[in-house]
């Protein structure tokens, strides 16, 4: 589990979600197991993911992040829910670049050119959907644009994945800032200021570790966000509103990959049961497989 803060400043001019994902990166990690270039996308979907989610106002609200594109990694998709739950994959774990000009992991250029879509269902009779061409493919810069694009929302979108030379995942974490209606005009300029001179949090999260390894995790976000906003002025410090909880969690089971089968049709299905005599189907979240015989693929069948 991560923990994740809701807060908001002295002003009333903006809020700010902020979490530190080192666990669950790891555990979505062990699960796929990606390359570098893979895990640094993957984590930051994730993450991003994770506090759009805790976003949403009903624990069972549900948000799909989905990056498609031309490039080798193909699409990076997660799923998050109100509750904190998420899960989230990579259709090539295995993708491998080399180091960007700066010596960074390229994630843009394992995604290359395409679209990032996001599915809000709250509830409503139809999900809303929003699209936008990537803006660089790391993920940070193209979610700070869908949300002025498509929700109209002002927003700073940070995330962060720092993958060790064995290949676990030293820190990851994720902050996003969204201004309210009519902010102060003077807390626009120092979160400017701010977020021009702040380092990566994977950086941060990683001092704040060296100098006090005893710290629990939520009291290693509470340093966290004290780091960021220590040179703000006292009027648009944040205040924690609420402590959430993000957490890896996928929640396939065998009644939804029996759904799964019912919609490919009853042409396709018996050609299955006639051919193979059996099917085994795997979850894309979790990697969990679910075997079905001849007698199983016969019941699905006569209750389409």
């Amino acid at each position: 589990m991560s923990k994740a803060f809701i807060a908001v400043d002295r002003s009333r001019s903006f809020r700010v979600y902020i979490t530190i994902t080192t666990d669950l990166v790891q555990e979505a990690v062990r699960i796929h197991d990606t390359t570098p270039v893979a895990s640094a996308g993957l984590g930051r979907v994730l993450t991003a993911a994770g506090l759009m989610g805790i976003m949403m106002k009903d624990p069972d609200n549900k948000l799909t992040v989905n990056f498609k594109g031309d490039g080798p990694a193909q699409q990076i998709l997660a799923t998050a829910y109100g509750s904190g739950d998420v899960k989230g994959y990579i259709a090539n774990p295995d993708v491998d670049l080399p180091l960007t000009s700066e010596g960074k992991l390229d994630v843009g250029g394992s995604l290359g050119i395409g679209d990032l879509t996001v599915i809000k269902d709250i509830g409503l009779k139809e999900p809303y959907m929003g699209t936008i061409a990537f803006v660089t493919g790391e993920i940070a810069d193209d979610l700070t644009a869908y949300f002025f694009i498509s929700e109209q929302q002002n927003s700073s979108v940070a995330l962060g994945v720092k993958v060790e030379r064995d290949y676990s995942i030293g820190a990851a974490g994720g902050m996003i800032i969204q201004m309210l209606p009519e902010p102060v005009e003077a807390s626009i300029d120092a979160l400017e200021a701010m977020l021009a001179d702040m380092k990566p949090l994977t950086t941060l999260i990683s001092e704040i570790r060296e100098r006090n390894a005893a710290l629990t995790e939520e009291g290693l976000l509470r340093e966290l966000l004290q780091e960021i906003f220590k040179d703000v002025p006292e009027e648009y410090q944040p205040e924690i509103l609420e402590s959430r909880e993000i957490r890896w969690n996928c929640d396939c089971s065998r009644e939804r990959i029996e759904e799964a089968l019912m919609t490919i049709g009853r042409k396709d299905l018996q050609e299955i049961i006639e051919e193979d005599g059996q099917a085994e189907l795997q979850c894309h979240f979790c990697l969990k497989k679910y075997q079905f015989n001849k007698e199983e693929l016969q019941e699905i069948l006569d209750r389409i």
